[in-house]
């Protein structure tokens, strides 16, 4: 029996140069084939998060990574008596920008709910979009879209599931309550 199918797959988390994190995915995921690895890694994961922020009043939406500096890779590594396997051992090592495994030359395997609890916060995240800033209840914003543009207001309320905030604002020598998405204000 080849030393390949007595592996079991297992998620490992790689430890990346700091902003290196897409270059290391694509590295790995573009070398499976032409170096025949493919029996070897069945996944590689760089989990990311919608951000939602305003330039110039127009919204834009980004990616931002969940966790910086690591990459996620589903890998048969360790044989059933837990040695590390020669071949995708070199395949990670020899990819540029890896630090190399967390648990270093005894690379620790990642518990699978680890990972299912990512996949829910990568999926949450393709539903609401976050607001690049976080927002507290009494603090001060400026509105910097729609009718109220350029007035600024109190947050009464804050509703992260539907990325809305209440703001009072001053008009007329009154108090007004209005409800605007996060981006629709910055801080003031």
């Amino acid at each position: 029996m080849t030393e390949e199918l007595t592996a079991k797959p297992q998620w490992f988390a790689l430890h990346t140069l700091s902003g290196q994190e897409m270059k290391v995915r694509d590295s790995i995921l573009k070398r499976i084939k032409a170096e025949e690895m493919q029996e070897h890694i069945l996944e590689v994961l760089l989990p990311m998060e919608k951000v939602v922020e305003v330039r110039n009043q127009k919204k834009t939406v980004t990616q931002r990574k969940l966790h910086p500096g690591y990459v996620y890779i589903h890998i048969s590594l360790l044989d059933e008596n837990n040695r590390i396997l020669d071949k995708p051992w070199y395949f990670i090592k020899d990819t540029p920008g890896i630090i190399g495994f967390v648990g270093g030359e005894r690379p620790i395997p990642l518990d699978p709910s680890e990972i299912d609890s990512i996949k829910v916060q990568i999926a949450d995240s393709e539903d609401t979009e976050k607001p690049r800033v976080s927002f507290e209840l009494g603090e001060t914003v400026k509105i910097n879209d729609g009718p109220f543009l350029n007035f600024s207001g109190l947050i009464e309320e804050i509703d992260p599931e539907r990325g809305k905030l209440k703001i009072t604002v001053d008009i007329f020598g009154r108090k007004t309550p209005v409800e605007l998405e996060y981006w629709q204000v910055e801080k003031s």
